[in-house]
């Protein structure tokens, strides 16, 4: 009777262990769900590109501040690089021609755009010769066989939507690649008046703030001010990662294992706002222009020691004594 209890409680226990162990595994994947794709990346580290403006080391108080700014762009230029051969320069430059000829009378065409066209190259294309030789062997040499033509269209637009209707119409002209995207805002410097205004009240709390916890009072003291703007684009930061998940088994030594491409996918992955006392537009729904900014403001320990007011007098020849006005 005994041995059936131990099986029946040895059977239960571990049951309960299985069960466990179940619901651990469904809580992470659940979590890694919640996550996204990213978290397949083997480490995720977001480093600490935020504004640092460094103090001195034998400062006595100093009071920081850092702020930003999440500026969105105003206008963008979306570059393409075409590339033509031909046999003949003339060729090469007519067939180049009627490509972006037909594809920027389209895109002119829309509100806002204005296009610029780029010479990059114009160089010849070699091919190789065999030459036929008595008592010699196989001998090959470069040939002219026809031109290369490289140009860049410089595409600056408005609206953001408009970059896929430009898209295809160049993709109509065989024109597919984009090799960037820039952003452009006439705010910046207004946006920089507006984080030096707000960090300099900040700062002003936060010496009051400290006059306050320790008794002490700053105005009588020496104080050095330094501060430093950056500025973040977009393209600055795309982060990638590989998302797939490989099985582990025991294979047979001679077995052969035909590896899959894995994709890589890029995502926009902005400066975080966690090392800012404050952030203006702090709502991010698509790429934007960071602006930073902070400010050191360093209190001496010391009081400031006004030096003494130098004098100059004069004695006369009868021994009387009058200060000399050098205004």
């Amino acid at each position: 009777m005994m041995k059936i209890i131990r099986l029946f409680l040895n059977t239960f226990y571990m049951k309960k262990i299985i069960l466990t162990v179940l619901v651990t595994v469904v809580i992470s994947i659940v979590n890694s769900q919640e996550m996204g794709n990213r978290a397949y990346r083997s480490q995720i580290l977001f480093s600490s590109s935020n504004i640092d403006v460094s103090a001195p080391m034998n400062s006595d108080v100093y009071v920081s501040v850092k702020g930003m700014a999440n500026v969105k762009a105003e206008s963008y230029l979306a570059i393409f690089n075409v590339s033509q051969v031909g046999k003949s320069a003339e060729e090469v430059n007519q067939l180049m021609e009627s490509r972006i000829q037909e594809s920027n009378a389209q895109i002119k065409s829309k509100e806002g755009v204005e296009v610029f066209v780029d010479m990059v190259s114009f160089v010849p294309v070699y091919e190789l010769e065999l030459e036929k030789k008595v008592f010699s062997k196989k001998t090959y040499s470069e040939v002219p066989a026809g031109f290369e033509l490289k140009k860049n269209i410089h595409i600056r637009y408005k609206n953001q939507a408009l970059l896929n209707e430009i898209i295809q119409i160049l993709a109509k002209n065989e024109i597919y690649d984009l090799v960037s995207v820039d952003y452009f805002s006439s705010q910046l410097e207004t946006i920089k008046k507006e984080l030096m205004t707000k960090a300099k009240t900040l700062a002003l709390e936060k010496m009051k703030n400290n006059e306050a916890l320790t008794g002490a009072t700053f105005e009588a003291k020496e104080k050095d001010m330094m501060d430093g703007y950056k500025i973040v684009y977009p393209v600055e930061q795309y982060k990638s990662y590989a998302a797939f998940s490989s099985t582990s088994l025991n294979l047979n030594k001679n077995a052969t294992v035909n590896q899959a491409n894995k994709s890589t996918t890029q995502y926009y992955q902005p400066i975080i706002d966690k090392e800012f006392d404050f952030v203006i537009n702090p709502l991010v729904m698509e790429p934007v222009i960071q602006v930073m900014y902070e400010v050191i403001v360093i209190v001496r320990r010391e009081e400031k020691v006004v030096p003494p007011k130098k004098e100059f007098v004069f004695i006369t020849p009868s021994g009387e004594t009058k200060v000399l006005d050098l205004k």
